[in-house]
């Protein structure tokens, strides 16, 4: 059983930078996906970045510009750079993993939520203003 564990959370003011790190404890076999999602308190979990195993990239409207998701397979971890970084980004972050493609929808869908088989525990990520 994949786990991953996440880290790199923390409070930084509104217009900082924050990586995210995702460690897994094994290597997942091409194809796969590997994405993050965040859940802010009362809202659902939404999906804000994935890459798959063939180096292609997607990302949710509200980061793009300012956020990039990128892996390191040597290394089994996954990242997430976030700049630019805004009060309502403020969330738990989660990685999460599967040993399919991608789905070819966009990254806030159910559809991706849904097509995740492994999940962290979740990093907390607060912005103030």
């Amino acid at each position: 059983q994949v786990q991953l564990v996440e880290s790199g959370g923390g409070s930084v003011q509104s217009g900082g930078s924050l990586r995210l790190s995702c460690a897994s404890s094994e290597y997942i076999y091409s194809p796969n996906c590997m994405a993050w999602f965040r859940q802010a308190p009362g809202l659902e979990r939404e999906g804000v970045a994935g890459i798959d195993s063939d180096g292609s990239t997607s990302y949710a409207d509200s980061v793009k510009g300012r956020f990039t998701i990128s892996q390191d397979n040597a290394k089994n971890t996954l990242y997430l750079q976030m700049n630019s970084l805004k009060p309502e980004d403020t969330a738990m972050y989660y990685c999460a993993a599967t040993s399919r493609r991608c789905p070819n929808v966009r990254v806030e869908s159910l559809t991706y939520y849904y097509a995740m088989d492994y999940w962290g525990k979740g990093t907390l990520v607060t912005i103030s203003s």
